[in-house]
């Protein structure tokens, strides 16, 4: 299928492994595959909001062949009241910045003004549903379409650097850069730019973040914990499964940091083999059929 829908799979499948732990706290349990029920009793593959926002946003790319936040918020409303875009036709859970923000648009605010702006406004709610736009668009060009997309929900610049600077790392992926080189040269992109911003203090680890001992990462909601947590277990790990795992393992937001590091690992391990996406834990996702067919629309349409 190509490394669109390697990278889309990739996010659900780390998604699906982290749901049934999520908010648990960390080394109080130990996830070695696939599981289900546990924090909100869903069977074993049962994806969340990350993948159903990533989906929706698909879904919009894919039949337009261009970005339309306008169609992407639309998709937003119909998952969120609707349950379009899950996995059995109801939504389970939903981040706070990103219901309020669906709310606010159904109330008929100005979808440039929906996505919240204050340094409180910095869930990983962007982040962990932008990957269709990081591998579809060309990232010198479409940075804009980028943070269209992100703002929808979120609007503060912390939660915008996360997006953009996965975008340069997922660029590089698709374009085949090994692995840490990828992540090494999305960093430094921006790193004149973090040192001297005293807005971007959280991110001041990203350059050394293979480094740092698990101890030292945080694997909470806040957007800039889940971007180094994700890079971290991406970079630490040496096939997909190994990627996942210890994302979920982590403990806390666990299904939003397998899922961006998911999507990095699915792109760049691929699916099946011994390092891919294992084909077991493909086989558990529910209307996998339907995503496999809204990664290969893409080559109709975009």
């Amino acid at each position: 299928m190509g490394k669109i829908y390697n990278g889309i799979m990739g996010l659900v499948v780390g998604d699906a492994l982290g749901v049934p732990v999520e908010f648990r706290q960390r080394d109080t349990y130990k996830i070695t595959d696939m599981t289900g029920y546990g924090t909100y009793h869903q069977p074993p593959g049962t994806w969340s909001d990350d993948s159903s926002l990533t989906l929706a946003t698909l879904d919009s790319m894919v039949k337009l062949g261009r970005v339309d936040p306008e169609r992407i918020m639309q998709n937003f409303c119909c998952w969120l009241n609707e349950g379009h875009f899950t996995p059995y036709g109801e939504v389970f859970d939903v981040g706070g910045g990103t219901r309020r923000a669906i709310t606010s648009y159904l109330d008929g605010k100005d979808i440039s003004e929906c996505g919240g702006k204050t340094r409180m406004d910095n869930g990983n709610g962007a982040l962990m549903r932008i990957l269709p736009v990081a591998m579809l668009s060309d990232y010198t060009e479409k940075q804009s379409e980028l943070l269209s997309v992100a703002h929808l929900t979120h609007a503060h610049f912390i939660s915008d650097f996360a997006c953009v600077m996965y975008m340069a790392v997922v660029e590089n992926l698709m374009n085949g850069i090994p692995k840490k080189e990828a992540v090494l040269y999305g960093i430094q992109r921006f790193q004149e730019q973090i040192e001297e911003d005293s807005m971007l203090e959280d991110y001041l680890r990203l350059p050394t973040i293979q480094q740092l001992e698990r101890v030292e990462i945080r694997s909470s909601g806040y957007v800039a914990d889940t971007l180094e947590a994700a890079l971290w277990c991406f970079l630490n790990a040496d096939s997909y499964r190994d990627c996942v795992l210890t994302a979920v393992n982590l403990g806390e937001d666990t299904d939003t940091v397998a899922a961006v590091a998911g999507g990095l690992a699915g792109i760049y391990y691929g699916c099946g083999g011994e390092k891919g996406i294992p084909d077991e834990w493909i086989a558990r996702i529910p209307r996998r059929d339907w995503i496999e067919s809204l990664c290969a629309e893409r080559k109709l349409h975009w």
